[in-house]
C-alpha cells in the first residue's frame, strides 16, 4: 500500500491539479485581501459621510436657534418703535394741542409763552418726561449736577422745520433731519436716523403730521409737524440682548447700507461706540453685507472683526435698519467638532480592529473551511427542503392558483390552486404543460400575456372572463417574469385570482351610488327650477375636460359624482332664493356661495373612496388665492376641483339665467382664458379648449335651454 500510495504522489499527472490548487488559493488569498481593502475604503467613506451629516445637521440646529433669537430681537425693536410712534400719533390727534397749535402756527411771531404757548409746553415736557424725549443725563443713566445741554425733547414745528413751541431740552431741529418731515408730509408717522445730535451725540427722530382740527389728513395738508428727538443708547441697545444667553461670542447688531458701505449703528464687541465704524459693502464674505442682499438668510461669513460667524438676519419694519445675529463658527462648531473628530476616531480604530479581527478569522477558517463545507451542503439542503415545505404549506393555503412557467410553457412550480380543477396533484402539475392542465383556450389567453412578461422583462396584469364548471368568471391573473439561475431557467409566476364575486359587489356598490346621486340632484333640481340639470351638465363636461387631460380613472370618477352633487346644499337654501328674478342681494349672494360649502359638510361622512367632499368645499376656491373659504392657491387645489370649477363656469355661462341670456360658446372661452391663473387653472381651461375645437365639444355645448317651465 506504501508503494501504491508513492506512486500516486509522485504521479506527473497530479502536478497539474497540485497547480491548479496552488493558483486556486493565490487567487483566493488575492480577492480577500482586496475585499478587505474595499470595505476598509467603504467603511472610511461612510463613517466621514456620517461625520459630515452629523456636521450639516448641528449648522441646521444652529439656523434655528440664531433665527428664534434674531425674530425676538427685531421684534422687541419693532415693538420699541410703534411705542415712540405712538406717542408722537396720539400727541398729533389730540384735539386740544391741534386747537392750541393752530393759534400758534397763525402766530409764529407773537408771545410762545402766552397761556396757549404754556398749556403746549406743558403738555410736551410732560410726555418727553414719561416717555424719555430728554437728553442721557435727564433720564438719570448718568449721575450728574450739570444742566443737560438741549440735544431732546418733544416739539411741534411749522412745515419749514422752525420749532415754534416745544419741550425745555429740545433744540432747533437740525438740518440732517429735514427728510424725516419730507415723509411725514406723505401722512404717516416717521422714523429717521440715528443722526449726530448738536452735543455729539446719534439722536433718533420721530416726527408725525399734524392737521387742523377737523381737517383730513391728506399729503400735503398738514399745518405742522409733531417732532420728537430722543437718545440712541441704551434704552434700544438692551433690546438686542437675548435674555438667558449662554454664549460668549453671540452679538446682536443694527446695521444699515450707506452708499457702498456698511455702518454699524449699534455698538460693538470690541468697544465701538454707535456710528463708530462703516465698512465697504465690498469686503469679502462680510456678514451684514450678504444680509442686506437677502435680508433673512441663514449663512457663513465674516463679522466686523473679521472672525467666521454663522448668522441670520431680519430687516426692522419702518427703518433701513437690519438686524444682524452672529456666533463665531468657532464657538457654534466646537463642541460638535470635538464630538465629532472623536467620533471619526473611535471608528477608524473600530474599521482597523475589525479588519484585524477578519484577518485573523479567515487565516483560521481556511484551515477548518473544507472540512466544514459537506456540513455546510447537508444543513443548506435541510434548510432548503424545509423552507420548500413551507412555501408549499404557506401558497397551498391561498384562495389564488400560484404557478411558475417556462418559456416553454411548462410548470416548473405550481400550489393546489395551479391544478385548475384537473384533479392532478401540485407535484404532478410541474413539468406538463399548460395545455395539458387547463385546456387550450385558457392555455392560449395565458401564454400570450406571459409572452408579453418575457419580452418587456415587466410584471403584466388583465382581468378576463373565463368559463369555469359551467359559468363565466372573471379571472385576474399576474404575470411577474424571474430572471433565471443556475438551477432555474427564465421563467414567469402566475397569480390568478377569481374576483367575480368582489367585481359584482362593487358593480352593485356603483349601481347604488349612481341611484343615490340621481335622486340627490333631482331633488335639487325640483327646488332650482333655473339651474334644473345644472349638475348633470356639469359632471358630463368635468368627464370630458379630465379625459382630455388624460386623468386616470379615479380622478373622472372622482368628478363626475362632484359635478352630480355640488349643489345639493341648495336644499337648505330658501326657494324665493333660488327663484328670484331680480339681483340677489350681498347677504343672498353669501347664503348661496354657503350652500355649496354646506354640501361638502352633508356629504363629508358618505364613504365615496373618493375625495368628493373635499372636491365641493374647493369648488369656491381660486389659484391666485382669493377664494372662499380657505383661501387655498396653486397646487393646494384639488385638481379635482380645478376641473369641476373649469366645467361649471362654462356650463353657467353658456346656460340661460332668469337675469341674463345664455352666452355664446365664444364669449365663454374668451372669460375662461381672461381669467387663467387668477379664478381658473390653465391646464383645464387648455383641456376645455381642446376638447370644444378638435373633439366636437362646441357643436354639443352652443345651444343649451335651462330655462324652468311655466
Amino acid at each position: 500500500m506504501s508503494d501504491d500510495s508513492g506512486i500516486i504522489g509522485s504521479d506527473p499527472a497530479h502536478a497539474p491539479d497540485q497547480a491548479d490548487g496552488d493558483r486556486r488559493a493565490l487567487r483566493g488569498v488575492v480577492i480577500v485581501v482586496a475585499s478587505l481593502i474595499v470595505v476598509t475604503v467603504v467603511g472610511v467613506a461612510l463613517v466621514l459621510s456620517f461625520v459630515g451629516a452629523e456636521r450639516e445637521r448641528e449648522i441646521q440646529n444652529w439656523q434655528v436657534r440664531l433665527g428664534i433669537v434674531a425674530d425676538g430681537r427685531a421684534g422687541a425693536v419693532a415693538q420699541w418703535l410703534d411705542e415712540q410712534t405712538t406717542v408722537l400719533a396720539r400727541l398729533s390727534s389730540n384735539a386740544s394741542l391741534q386747537l392750541y397749535a393752530m393759534d400758534l402756527v397763525a402766530d409764529t411771531a407773537g408771545d410762545v409763552n402766552q397761556i396757549e404757548g404754556n398749556f403746549v409746553r406743558n403738555l410736551l415736557n410732560a410726555t418727553a418726561d414719561q416717555a424719555g424725549f430728554v437728553p442721557t443725563r435727564r433720564t438719570g443713566r448718568v449721575d450728574a449736577n450739570i444742566e443737560a445741554p438741549a440735544s431732546a425733547g418733544l416739539a411741534i414745528v411749522n412745515p419749514a422745520g422752525g420749532v415754534i413751541v416745544g419741550s425745555d431740552f429740545m433744540p432747533e431741529l437740525p438740518g440732517r433731519f429735514g427728510p424725516m418731515l419730507a415723509t411725514a408730509s406723505e401722512g404717516r408717522t416717521a422714523v429717521f436716523g440715528p443722526q449726530m445730535g448738536p452735543t455729539g451725540e446719534p439722536l433718533l427722530g420721530f416726527a408725525a403730521p399734524l392737521y387742523a382740527i377737523q381737517q383730513n389728513a391728506t399729503a400735503g395738508g398738514e399745518i405742522g409737524f409733531v417732532v420728537g428727538l430722543r437718545p440712541f443708547d441704551r434704552t434700544i441697545f438692551e433690546l438686542l440682548v437675548q435674555p438667558g444667553n449662554i454664549w460668549e461670542t453671540t452679538e446682536t447688531l443694527l446695521v444699515r447700507r450707506r452708499d457702498r458701505s456698511i455702518e454699524y449703528i449699534t455698538p460693538l464687541s470690541d468697544g465701538t461706540p454707535p456710528m463708530g465704524k462703516s465698512l465697504s459693502i465690498e469686503t469679502p464674505r462680510l456678514a451684514a453685507a450678504q444680509a442686506f442682499k437677502d435680508p433673512g438668510l441663514f449663512g457663513f461669513g465674516r463679522n466686523h472683526a473679521g472672525k467666521s460667524v454663522l448668522y441670520t438676519s431680519r430687516a426692522v419694519p419702518g427703518t433701513d435698519w437690519l438686524l444682524v445675529h452672529s456666533i463665531t463658527e468657532e464657538e457654534a462648531l466646537a463642541a460638535s467638532e470635538a464630538r465629532l473628530t472623536s467620533l471619526l476616531i473611535v471608528f477608524l480604530l473600530l474599521i482597523g480592529g475589525v479588519l484585524v479581527g477578519a484577518l485573523a478569522l479567515w487565516r483560521h477558517g481556511t484551515s477548518v473551511r473544507l472540512a466544514k463545507i459537506a456540513a455546510s451542503h447537508r444543513i443548506a439542503s435541510d434548510r432548503l427542503q424545509s423552507f420548500m415545505k413551507f412555501v408549499r404549506v404557506v401558497t397551498d393555503g391561498q384562495p389564488t392558483a400560484i404557478a411558475a412557467v417556462d418559456e416553454s410553457g411548462r410548470y416548473t412550480f405550481a400550489n393546489i390552486g395551479a391544478a385548475w380543477g384537473s384533479g392532478l396533484t401540485p407535484d404532478q402539475v410541474v413539468g406538463r404543460t399548460m395545455t395539458d392542465v387547463m385546456g387550450p383556450h385558457a392555455a392560449n389567453l395565458f401564454k400570450d400575456l406571459n409572452a408579453r412578461a418575457f419580452l418587456t422583462n415587466e410584471p403584466v396584469s388583465e382581468v378576463q372572463a373565463l368559463e369555469r364548471d359551467g359559468a363565466e368568471r372573471m379571472i385576474k391573473s399576474d404575470h411577474i417574469p424571474l430572471a433565471a439561475d443556475r438551477d432555474h431557467p427564465r421563467s414567469v409566476l402566475m397569480v390568478l385570482e377569481d374576483i367575480t364575486d368582489l367585481m359584482a359587489e362593487r358593480a352593485q356598490r356603483e349601481a347604488t351610488m349612481r341611484d343615490l346621486v340621481g335622486t340627490l340632484v333631482s331633488l335639487v333640481d325640483r327646488r332650482d327650477p333655473y339651474s334644473a340639470n345644472h349638475s348633470n351638465r356639469v359632471a358630463e363636461l368635468s368627464v370630458a375636460i379630465a379625459t382630455e387631460m388624460g386623468e386616470p380613472e379615479q380622478t373622472v370618477r372622482t368628478v363626475d359624482i362632484t359635478g352630480n352633487l355640488m349643489n345639493l346644499g341648495k336644499i337648505l337654501v330658501p326657494e324665493s332664493i333660488l327663484t328670484k328674478t331680480e339681483s340677489l342681494t350681498e347677504d343672498e349672494k353669501k347664503v348661496i356661495r354657503d350652500s355649496m360649502v354646506q354640501t361638502a359638510e352633508l356629504l363629508r361622512s358618505v364613504h365615496f373612496d373618493l375625495p368628493v367632499a373635499e372636491t365641493i368645499r374647493q369648488l369656491q376656491e381660486r389659484p391666485d388665492g382669493t377664494g372662499y373659504p380657505q383661501g387655498l392657491s396653486g397646487d393646494d387645489l384639488l385638481l379635482t376641483a380645478r376641473i369641476v370649477t373649469v366645467a361649471n363656469a362654462f356650463v353657467g355661462m353658456v346656460s340661460p339665467r332668469a337675469f341674463r341670456g345664455a352666452l355664446s360658446v365664444e364669449d365663454a372661452c374668451s372669460q375662461l382664458l381672461g381669467n387663467v391663473d387668477t379664478q381658473y387653472d390653465v391646464r383645464p381651461v387648455a383641456a376645455l379648449m381642446n376638447y370644444l375645437q378638435n373633439r366636437g365639444g362646441a357643436e354639443r355645448w352652443r345651444h343649451i335651454d335651462d330655462t324652468p317651465a311655466d
